[in-house]
Formats: C-alpha cells, structure tokens, sequence
C-alpha cells in the first residue's frame, strides 16, 4: 500500500521492476521515443531524473506489464475483486452473507476522507514548470496522458456524485494562451460532459480539477468501468489499501495525494482547435474544437514526480491496463447484459473498432431453421452498453458444442466464419455514432457498424490456400493467405468513395464470373497484402481500423431480399482513404539520438 506515487517507485525499484534514467533527456519526443522502445523490448519502468526545461522527474511504463501491475496492487487485489463481484452479484451477497461481510467493511473503510488545509503542503506553480511532453513529431502540442479528471454534478455537487475520468489534456501549443488556458478532449456522453451539460443549463461554468500522479491506484480508477453504486474514488481508496484524502480551496476539490493539481473552469460554448494528437488506434486524432479550460491554479509537492504514458498502435501500455481491469471486473459484462458468456474489445484492432462476443442462442431448439436470434437481441444490448457503444465491428456467435474463447483470435473468427450465412446473417447500422478518435467513417463522431452473427452447423470448409479465382485479376495483385477463409487482394490507387465503389464493383463482377468461391468467405483489399499477412495483429489492425462498414464493405453476387443486404463472399475495404488521419510513425533522427541511453555505460544498457 503506497501512500505516494515515490513510495511506489521506491518498491518497484527494490524489487527490480523499475530503472533510473540519469542522463538529460528532451521532453520533445526523446522520453516518449525511449518509453516505446523499453515497453517494446517488455522492459521495467522508468524514472527520468534529468528532464530538460523543469525541475520535475517523470516516470513511465508503470503498467507496462500485467505482472507489475498485479505487482503493485498486490495487497489490495483480492479485496478489491470480492467488493466489485459483490456490487456485479448483489444476491450473491444475501446467499452468502459471511464470505461478503470482509468486502463489505472494505467498501466503507475505503470512503472518501475530507479534511482541512486545501492545499496545504503544494507550492503554486505555473503550467511552463511542468514536463512538457510532446509524444509523437505531428503532435500538437505537450500533452498530459495519465490525468485524474475531477468534476462534481453541479446538480447534486459533493465527492460522492462525482465523475474522475482519464480525458486527454492539452497543455501548450494551437491558439492556447500560455498557461491560462489549456484544452480537454472528451466526448458529450461521458461523465465530464454530464456534468458541463448540466453547468451550462444552469448558466455556471463547471469546475474542473485535473490530478496527476498520487497513488497509482487512483490513475486507474479514472479509467474503471464500475458497476453501478461503486464511485471512483472509493475505488481508488479501495485499491490503494489508503482512503482517498480530500479538501477544497477557492471551490475546487484538491486531492491531498496527488503530486500536481490544475484547477480551472470550463465556460459555455468557449472551444478552440484541440490536437493533432498520436492516438491509440496507431494513428493521429486530428484537429478540432473541444472545450477549452480557463486556468485558475496549479499546484505541486515538494519532489513531485510527473507520470506519464505514450499510446500508439497497439500494443502498448495501455493494453496492459485493459488486461488489468479484466481481470478486476471478471465477469460484470454477464450481470449487465443477460445472455453474453464473453466479450472481447480486441486490442490489437484499436480496442474500440472490433469486439468478438460469445452469446447465448436459447431460441433455436424452437424453430425448424438454426439461424441466430437471441443472438442479435444480445448484439443490440452490446452495441449499446458503455463503451462496447463505439464498436464498429462486432462478431458474435454462440458457445454450442465446443468450447470457445475470443480471446483465441483466429480459432474464433475461424468458428465465425465456418458457420456464417452471408445472405442472412449480416446487420447493418448506417448513419450512426463512432469513436471520435476514428477517421473511418463520413465525419466526425460519425459512421456505421456491422454484426456478422452465426450459429449452428458448419456451412463450409475454409480455404488453406489461394483459391484460384482471386488469382490474375487484372488491376489487384498479391493474392495472400492471411488465415483460413480470408484473403488479401492489392488494389489500386484511388481519389474518392465514387471511384473506390466503380473499382469494387468490377472486382466484385470479376470474381463473380469466375464461379462459387464459398470456402472464402472473407476477402480484404489493402494497400499492401504482404504486409496485411505477415502476422494476425496487422490484418487486424488494417482491416478494421481503415473501413467503414457502411461505405466499405461490398459483396460478391450482392444483393437485397427485402431491405436486407447479402452476398456469396464479403469484400472489405482496408485501403488507406483520402480523408482518413495519418498513421504514426516515428521520427528516425530521435530513434538515433536516443541510442546513448541503451550504449555501453547508458542508464539503459542492456535493455532493448
């Protein structure tokens, strides 16, 4: 239990879990370039203690792996995981009321404790002092990625109703008044844009506290999907092993544990330019109009040290957190949604584009036709649940007379792809919401998803090899096997959706006449196929972060039976589009700049 983030870093250091970066590093690109190459090489987490331009350390890759995380929170785990089974189960508590009554205390020691002195023990600073981390070469400006995001319902206002969310937060850079205003990006729906919402009906700006550091328990309650009843700061007491100390100054909440606080005001309909920013879908959330915070103070600890992460293609550190909170939450998606034995949000596809979900299919055994029905009840529920909401893709099927698990990537979509019907077992939703951090799609906030659903007896054998007839096509090349029953296809360049539709539509025809092609259900067309089939992560990450369903996805032999659309074969559109935001790359000058630190005699010698 770490009453400090030092604390913390002190213990992962002792048990060699966490590395000191000595020499003087640029938080313009060279901490985040060494952050990616120490967590790529599966490395410890690291302590800058030379930050150019501030007098703070910084530390990264805290989470880096589930075995440090789990690590971290060793002597809380276990109760943490009986109180969130306990608020998922609630009857469970009343059958066995004994096994619960530990949970139960645990739950109300970890309540919030207010006390006197605000901010007693912080020195006033100013924006500038902090790192000013700029992550990837197109970033906009420095950012903070690991704030604690505190608001209050302006309608029930206190600690209990309030909302402590992970909202990216930029500091310089865009039209942004040095250290006066600084910029947050979160979306209407989440608890943050709850609580503006009703500020703005009330005619008061919404205040805002930003906490970072503290605890590490309290990083990732701000990220916590929790069952409802359980507030995030209770969480973060019950995880530190350590209740959550409180107080206010001028108004606004200060957290006693952290090591910096931003305090300041969101104001009605004040927005301005927000990002580039290299984002966790392996490409760069561009520039727009997010609301704009108007700074009041910022404080820091004496020896505060500044926590930070780097998101990017996956995986990446945050992958380690959604594996953490997996294993946290255990099954609270079964509670919330009856019928589901199983959702996956898988990672290597961005997280949010792709979901894999076992269900439960009861209504079969009482009709003549096995085809999914209770299964598109419970995809409905999916796609309408939290942040499951922002899926594009969702591959649902039902656990019959096999064991399944999604999270066997390819033996599932194998199962998916055995079994589908593409005639009848595809669901379009078209002209609805996305992830804003997605560029797939018609605009901003804006696109569609799909649900390919199965169940029942294998309808075909899968293809182990090129089938002929999407060899020699003129125009699309370099045929490759990516996975039983699913190709990939080059194709040409393109300007916009009225070209790619007339190309799709000849490669759909050319195939076509070739003759039935069931054994391959699943045909991707990609800028580069050899790079498409040279491992299960790239075929995920192009495919499903570089389509749209609703405009990319076109059929062999397609065709409408009463406003429902299907095919012999589906073809998806994963060629980079006009309109969609760049993919992170790194800057080659910084990557040979940074070698000094893994040479003979750097802090990090050995660890590549």
């Amino acid at each position: 239990m770490y009453p400090t983030l030092e604390a913390c870093i002190n213990d992962l250091e002792r048990n060699g879990h966490l590395v000191r970066v000595q020499e003087e590093v640029d938080p313009e690109l060279e901490i985040a370039a060494i952050h990616l190459r120490v967590f790529n090489a599966g490395g410890p987490a690291l302590l800058f203690e030379n930050l150019k331009g501030t007098r703070y350390r910084a530390v990264s890759n805290l989470f880096g792996t589930l075995e440090r995380s789990k690590f971290i929170f060793r002597q809380t785990w276990e109760s943490t995981q009986r109180v969130i089974g306990m608020r998922n189960d609630p009857m469970r508590a009343l059958r066995q009321p004994i096994q619960h009554i530990s949970a139960a205390i645990a739950a109300t020691k970890a309540l919030p404790l207010k006390r006197g002195g605000g901010v007693s023990g912080f020195k006033e600073i100013a924006i500038t002092d902090l790192p000013m981390i700029k992550h990837w070469p197109m970033d906009g400006g420095a950012f903070v990625t690991l704030p604690q995001v505190y608001t209050e319902d302006p309608d029930n206002p206190g600690i209990m109703n309030a909302n402590l969310g992970m909202y990216r937060v930029q500091l310089t850079g865009n039209d942004y008044l040095l250290n006066k205003e600084i910029g947050l990006h979160y979306q209407i729906h989440r608890g943050i844009g709850v609580h503006q919402h009703k500020a703005n009906r009330k005619g008061e700006p919404l205040k805002v506290s930003i906490f970072v550091g503290g605890p590490p328990a309290h990083s990732l309650a701000a990220i916590m999907p929790l069952p409802e009843g359980l507030s995030e700061l209770t969480f973060a007491g019950l995880l530190a092993g350590r209740r959550f100390r409180y107080g206010y100054s001028d108004g606004f909440c200060i957290s006693q544990d952290a090591d910096f606080v931003i305090t300041g005001e969101i104001h009605l309909n004040e927005t301005k330019p927000e990002g580039p920013f290299g984002d966790h879908l392996g490409y760069y959330s561009l520039e727009h109009l997010f609301p704009l915070m108007r700074v009041k103070k910022v404080y820091a600890k004496h020896n505060a040290i500044w926590p930070f992460t780097v998101v990017g293609r996956p995986p990446q550190e945050d992958t380690a957190f959604g594996a953490l909170i997996h294993e946290l939450t255990g099954d609270a998606v079964k509670q919330e949604i009856p019928g589901v034995k199983e959702v996956h949000a898988v990672d290597a596809a961005g997280v949010h584009p792709l979901l894999f979900a076992i269900g439960t299919e009861r209504y079969t055994p009482y009709t003549s036709v096995q085809q999914p029905s209770e299964l598109l009840t419970i995809a409905n529920r999916i796609l309408g649940t939290g942040q499951l909401s922002l899926a594009k893709y969702l591959f649902i099927t039902a656990e019959e007379r096999q064991p399944l698990s999604t999270y066997r990537e390819a033996e599932f979509l194998a199962y998916v792809l055995e079994r589908i019907d593409l005639r009848r077992d595809l669901h379009f939703h078209t002209n609805t919401t996305m992830d804003t951090l997605d560029y797939s799609g018609t605009g901003l906030n804006r696109g569609s998803k799909v649900v390919f659903a199965a169940c029942g007896d294998k309808k075909r054998e899968l293809c182990n090899e090129v089938p002929e007839q999407l060899k020699g096509l003129r125009d699309y090349g370099n045929p490759r096997l990516i996975l039983p029953g699913v190709v990939s296809l080059e194709g040409p360049s393109f300007s916009n959706y009225t070209d790619a539709n007339k190309q799709l539509r000849e490669l759909s025809e050319a195939i076509g006449a070739r003759g039935a092609m069931l054994e391959c259900p699943l045909i991707v067309l990609c800028d580069d196929s050899a790079f498409v089939g040279a491992s299960l992560a790239n075929f995920l990450w192009t495919t499903f972060t570089r389509s749209n369903p609703s405009h990319d996805i076109y059929g062999v032999n397609d065709g409408f039976v009463f406003k429902h659309w299907g095919c012999d074969n589906v073809i998806i559109d994963a060629r980079t589009k006009p309109h969609h935001a760049p993919p992170l790359v790194s800057d080659p000058s910084i990557e040979k700049r940074i070698n000094r630190l893994f040479a003979t005699g750097g802090s990090l010698n050995g660890v590549q």
